[in-house]
């Protein structure tokens, strides 16, 4: 009997010691409570739990990346686009992440939401396209200010895609269609402008020198001529002009 009974008490005995022992590895912290008061951080390695007395949660240090669900967002200019992200954290301090925030993963991705939803919506479409890097590291910051309380540092923000329904996309095209248009007329224009001055200078220019508007006027005859034209007439006092200057 008295045997039976050792062999039970040392089954338990057995089971407690090892249920006391903790292995955590180089990436694992342990919030140890003792008496469902805060005792200490422990960790990595081998460690020892007081049955009863005290409990342990594990806490992943390792940086966690966060699939952030697609957003439906109005931007400043009131165009509808469905937006997501991913989010780079980690958590920094165990024991803030443990009792500061319950399920601090889902606390993260709840704040990642609502901030993607609240800081592009202050923003035109054009800034979502143009300037992603800029409201990549706007919305880093809020998250990792609000999360410091929580033990957590957010490390990186990042915007995968801003999609816009079919209408949008062919306005956007039609948009861009005309800006290029704009622009070469504008080019047209100047080049226009250019060639004006220019010929006012030449005219001026001519002006002064009698005698070279009737050379002017011999040389595009001269060019007239290489363009398939058998015969040119030429004004008589235009010859005797043009043999003055020469002489």
């Amino acid at each position: 009997m008295f045997e039976y009974l050792w062999t039970i008490l040392a089954f338990v005995l057995f089971g407690v010691i090892v249920n006391a022992i903790k292995i955590l590895r180089e990436y694992e912290r342990g919030v140890v409570f003792q008496l469902g008061r805060f005792w200490k951080v422990k960790g990595p390695g081998l460690i020892l739990v007081i049955p009863v007395v005290q409990q342990m949660v594990r806490v992943d240090l390792r940086v966690i990346v966060m699939d952030v669900p697609t957003q439906d967002v109005i931007s400043r200019d009131n165009v509808s686009v469905k937006v997501n992200a991913v989010v780079y954290f980690r958590v920094i301090e165990p024991d803030k992440a443990i009792i500061q925030v319950e399920r601090y993963l889902e606390a993260v991705s709840q704040l990642a939401q609502t901030t993607l939803r609240s800081v592009l919506g202050q923003h035109e479409l054009d800034d979502m396209l143009a300037e992603r890097e800029k409201l990549n590291r706007d919305i880093q910051a809020i998250l990792d200010r609000q999360t410091d309380a929580w033990g957590i540092k957010v490390a990186n923000v990042e915007i995968k895609h801003v999609d816009l329904d079919e209408s949008m996309i062919r306005a956007i095209a039609a948009q861009a269609e005309a800006e290029r248009q704009r622009r070469a007329k504008v080019i047209h224009a100047s080049g226009e402008k250019q060639a004006a001055t220019e010929l006012v200078e030449a005219a001026k220019t001519l002006a002064q020198e009698p005698n070279a508007i009737q050379l002017r006027y011999m040389q595009i005859l001269t060019e007239i001529a290489g363009n398939n034209t058998n015969t040119i007439v030429f004004p008589l006092d235009l010859v005797k002009k043009a043999r003055d200057a020469l002489s």
